[in-house]
C-alpha cells in the first residue's frame, strides 16, 4: 500500500518526465493516455487522486514543442471530449445510487469530500459544475452530486460543455502565455550576453 502510495506522489509530482516517456515509447497512442486519464479523473468518483491539470499543462507544453510528435488541436480536441464524456458519466452513476450514497458506507468515496463538494454546490447551484472544473476533487465529485440531486439533464449538459471547453482552453492558453513569457526571457538574457561579449571584445571590463 505504501509503495502504491509513493508510486502515485512519483507520478503526480513527475508528470512532466513520465509524459515525455510515453511519448517516446507509444508515439501517438499518447493520445489515447491523455483520454483516459482526463476521463478517470472527471468521470469514476473513485479517482480524484488523477492530475488532470498537472497533466493538461505538460500536454500543452509538449505539444508546443516541434521536436515532439503531439498535435496541439488533436489534444484539445479529445481532452474536451474527455472531459465531457467523463462528467455525464459521474453524473449517471450520481443518479443510479441516488441519496443512499450518504446512508451506506461506501469504502471508495469519500464521504469528507462528498460533503465538501453537496456544501460547494449547495451555494453556488448549477454554476458549480463549470466552477469545478478548475477545483481538484471538487471537479470529481461535482457532476456526482448532480446526479444525485437529479439536476435536470439538459441543464448539467449546458454547464457540461461551457465548463469543459472553458478548463482546457483556459489552460491552453495559460500554457501558451507562459511559454511565451519563458522565450522573452530567454531572448533577454541571450541579448544581454552577447551585448557583454561585444563590450568585452572592446577591451572594456564587465
Amino acid at each position: 500500500m505504501i509503495h502504491l502510495i509513493n508510486e502515485l506522489i512519483y507520478f503526480v509530482l513527475h508528470i512532466d518526465i513520465i509524459m515525455e516517456g510515453w511519448i517516446h515509447d507509444y508515439q501517438n497512442w499518447t493520445y489515447l493516455i491523455l483520454f483516459a486519464i482526463i476521463f478517470c479523473e472527471t468521470g469514476l468518483v473513485v479517482t480524484p487522486f488523477l492530475p488532470g491539470d498537472s497533466l493538461l499543462f505538460a500536454a500543452g507544453a509538449f505539444a508546443a514543442k516541434e521536436s515532439h510528435p503531439l498535435n496541439i488541436a488533436i489534444i484539445v480536441f479529445l481532452l474536451i471530449t474527455a472531459a465531457f464524456a467523463g462528467d455525464n458519466t459521474n453524473y449517471f452513476i450520481g443518479r443510479f445510487l441516488g441519496m443512499k450514497v450518504y446512508e451506506k458506507d461506501y469504502r471508495l468515496i469519500k464521504k469528507e469530500y462528498l460533503t465538501k463538494t453537496h456544501a460547494f454546490y449547495e451555494k453556488h447551484g448549477g454554476k458549480t459544475i463549470i466552477l469545478a472544473r478548475f477545483l481538484p476533487i471538487i471537479r470529481t465529485f461535482a457532476p456526482f452530486v448532480a446526479g444525485i440531486g437529479e439536476m435536470a439533464y439538459r441543464r448539467f449538459i449546458a454547464f457540461n460543455v461551457i465548463g469543459g471547453v472553458a478548463w482546457i482552453f483556459f489552460s491552453k492558453r495559460l500554457i501558451r502565455s507562459r511559454l511565451a513569457a519563458t522565450s522573452a526571457c530567454s531572448a533577454s538574457i541571450s541579448a544581454t550576453m552577447a551585448c557583454c561579449v561585444v563590450r568585452d571584445g572592446r577591451g572594456n571590463l564587465i
